[in-house]
């Protein structure tokens, strides 16, 4: 209800609409329009009020807003619910509530900025105003042990969308950074909540340094972080980053549930910037060097160490070196 409370407030396209005959159309008592405009104001819409009874929405074009993303998105279900906010703490966190609650797979969440962005291994994943991020709601039919792959998913996603539309060199480093020359673009982080041997959801968040002016970032990440922003010198639809980003995960989403990972993982493959690189892994306390030749079926590094064996990698901290 709170979705057609929007809707009447953008058929009016920023003319005031009165609330008695907003409730009216409704069917619905006026205190429940005054719940809904209250909720939709706490999610970042503008809504400007003439008196008790006049409302209209006023629209920011360079905003994310759901109705708007919805307008071109060329999705079946990725996308068809989203919850939007101005600021949130980490979409991956209201993601997981979400899921928790029982949202639909395919249910988006998505922040202008966030307070508390988390990348992996705990680390703060900076996130302000002009970013892409997003978190997507999933519950594929397969067991825990192939939810990784759903990193290499969004991966190929998000390096396909910004080679396709932007024509810039992007690629992937193992296992979940995306890549313009040898500076980071973009972020993945999965998180699964599973009953038994069975997935009960993921929550897949990704992070894309769109329009962000990479001078006002904190002084170490500046050399190694870029934007495409910074790379085209101009500022891009986020609008347009975003659909087609969608549009790309779920065609590969549905290939995955067809049990089509191994083509996912040949374009994984040809997109990758750390096969044929020297990299070095941290695990833990543990650092490893080698030469990356590959990945196999389940989204394992495989490195060559010095002494020439091959040492399979599951997780860690990749750096090319």
């Amino acid at each position: 209800m709170k979705n057609k409370v929007l809707e009447a407030l953008y058929e009016k396209k920023g003319e005031y609409i009165n609330i008695d005959d907003l409730a009216s159309k409704l069917e619905i008592p006026v205190s429940k329009v005054h719940e809904y405009i209250t909720s939709l104001e706490n999610e970042g819409y503008i809504i400007e009020i003439s008196s008790d009874k006049e409302f209209k929405l006023k629209e920011d074009l360079t905003l994310l807003l759901p109705h708007k993303l919805k307008d071109k998105l060329n999705t079946s279900y990725i996308g068809k619910e989203i919850h939007y906010f101005r600021e949130v703490d980490s979409t991956n966190e209201v993601g997981k509530k979400l899921a928790r609650e029982g949202a639909p797979e395919g249910t988006i969440i998505i922040a202008e900025s966030q307070s508390r962005g988390k990348g992996r291994r705990g680390k703060k994943w900076i996130s302000p105003l002009g970013g892409a991020w997003l978190s997507i709601i999933l519950r594929p039919n397969t067991l825990p042990i192939n939810a990784p792959q759903l990193t290499f998913i969004a991966g190929v996603a998000a390096a396909q969308t910004i080679k396709d539309e932007y024509g810039l060199d992007a690629g992937i480093k193992w296992p979940n950074d995306v890549l313009i020359d040898s500076k980071k673009v973009c972020g993945v982080l999965t998180e699964i909540s599973t009953k038994i041997d069975t997935i009960d959801y993921i929550v897949t968040g990704i992070g894309i340094d769109a329009n962000i002016d990479v001078n006002l970032l904190p002084s170490e990440l500046r050399d190694t972080t870029t934007s495409i922003k910074s790379e085209l010198d101009h500022d891009i639809s986020r609008m347009i980053l975003v659909q087609k980003f969608l549009g790309n995960f779920e065609t590969l989403y549905d290939k995955f549930n067809e049990g089509n990972f191994q083509e996912i993982l040949r374009k994984w493959r040809q997109l990758s910037k750390t096969i044929g690189s020297q990299v070095e892994i941290r695990k833990g306390t543990e650092i490893i060097r080698g030469e990356a030749i590959g990945v196999n079926s389940k989204g394992a590094l495989i490195l060559e160490l010095k002494d020439g064996t091959l040492r399979k990698i599951i997780s860690g901290e990749c750096r090319h070196i």
